[in-house]
């Protein structure tokens, strides 16, 4: 096969979403390093977490609309060279306050990239679904060496170098961004911003019941998501008592296994319907926690791990869920409107899980993550069995 350009427009895409991915990602690892040296508990760090968390979240709808009206080379090269510079103001934090800024600006230039890539992409390929397919991979790669590289780093030379990795990553890559990849014209160079940030049209689809018990099973699903990835290396080392190492590649696994499994899972809720899927994946992400809560050993936290690896892809039956009860008009707007509300609600899992650890020990906090999974689970069969048309 000859390399084309839309090879290297997709690798560096890939690349990019790699980049900004590892600078967040390379945090939760070197958690407990970080309270011990600004001396605070786990519900402060988790506010920080939270807020940047929430503003990745937030800033995933306007970067698609930014990126129309300054092009989306423009808007990747913002969020990878952004990344870059949060990554090492992070590293040099003189005190907490800054560390925190840092934070929330890293996660809204990470934010920036994915909507922009995405519209990248459809301006290369025909094939949008495996071009997409590909450039998630980037994810997926972040978490396999993120925490392996950011625990190992950290107990070398401590956490400072280690959340500096980031920048280490994605520097050359905004290098080779700039280099590699061409300019393009913006859809709408001139349409004032403020035109396309009215949301009223929009926000009527989550009044439709279908959608809203949807955002409401996403929220849910978010929330534990967001808690388990902020925390699980540190529950792994003040819960059961293992290395930083080990955490950090029990942490890696964990991403390495889902994106193994998510095809297969997609795939499950084409066949068998969306509500069973997410069933499932409920219930065997509470299984995987109680796993983790409750047994001593390998049995434990290997259990625990592949259970929650697949129980947590939930994403990929839910979030055809929605596009099942849109029009074709709505798609477009209507997805990225609910897939920033439920990251948003999702992105407090982070502060509350690290409360509940202060508070009442990592047992009852990660005990409150099943309740809520089980919650889930049981809204799906009510639904079901009453057929409420939810």
């Amino acid at each position: 096969m000859t390399w084309q350009y839309k090879h290297t427009v997709l690798t560096l895409c890939t690349f990019a979403f790699f980049a900004t991915m590892v600078a967040r990602l390379a945090i939760s690892p070197v958690v407990p390093a970080i309270t011990d040296d600004f001396q605070i508990g786990n519900t402060v760090i988790g506010i920080a977490l939270t807020g940047m968390w929430l503003s990745y979240a937030i800033m995933q709808f306007p970067s698609g609309i930014l990126a129309d009206r300054f092009g989306e080379r423009s808007i990747i090269l913002v969020s990878v060279g952004g990344t870059t510079v949060m990554s090492i103001l992070l590293a040099l934090s003189p005190v907490y306050a800054v560390f925190v800024l840092a934070m929330v600006v890293l996660g809204a230039v990470a934010g920036l990239h994915y909507s922009a890539a995405t519209t990248l992409l459809s301006r290369t390929y025909d094939n949008l679904g495996f071009a997409i397919g590909v450039h998630t991979i980037g994810s997926s790669a972040a978490g396999l060496v993120a925490p392996i590289a950011a625990a190992w780093i950290s107990i070398q030379y401590g956490w400072r170098p280690a959340v500096a990795f980031g920048s280490i990553v994605a520097a050359p890559i905004f290098a080779l961004f700039v280099w590699r990849i061409h300019p393009v014209d913006p859809h709408r160079p001139e349409q004032p911003l403020r035109q396309r940030f009215q949301l009223e049209e929009v926000t009527n689809i989550l009044s439709k019941p279908e959608i809203a018990f949807t955002v409401a099973i996403a929220s849910v699903g978010a929330f534990v998501w967001q808690g388990t990835a902020s925390f699980l290396p540190t529950f792994l080392v003040e819960h059961r008592g293992q290395s930083a190492t080990l955490s950090g590649i029990v942490f890696s696994a964990y991403f390495v296994i889902q994106s193994i499994v998510k095809p297969g899972i997609g795939a499950v809720s084409d066949r068998f319907g969306r509500d069973v899927t997410t069933f499932g994946c409920m219930v065997t992400s509470a299984a995987g926690l109680g796993l983790f809560v409750t047994v001593r050993g390998v049995l434990g936290i290997a259990g625990g791990l592949v259970l929650i690896g697949n129980g947590l892809s939930w994403a990929v039956a839910v979030e055809p869920r929605f596009m099942d009860n849109m029009t074709n008009e709505e798609r477009g707007a209507g997805f990225g409107l609910v897939r920033t509300v439920y990251l948003v609600v999702g992105s407090f899992g982070s502060v509350v899980v690290g409360l509940f650890a202060d508070i009442y020990g990592w047992g009852t906090s990660f005990g409150m993550l099943i309740v809520l999974l089980l919650l889930v689970a049981i809204a799906l069969t009510v639904n079901w069995l009453l057929d409420l048309g939810y």
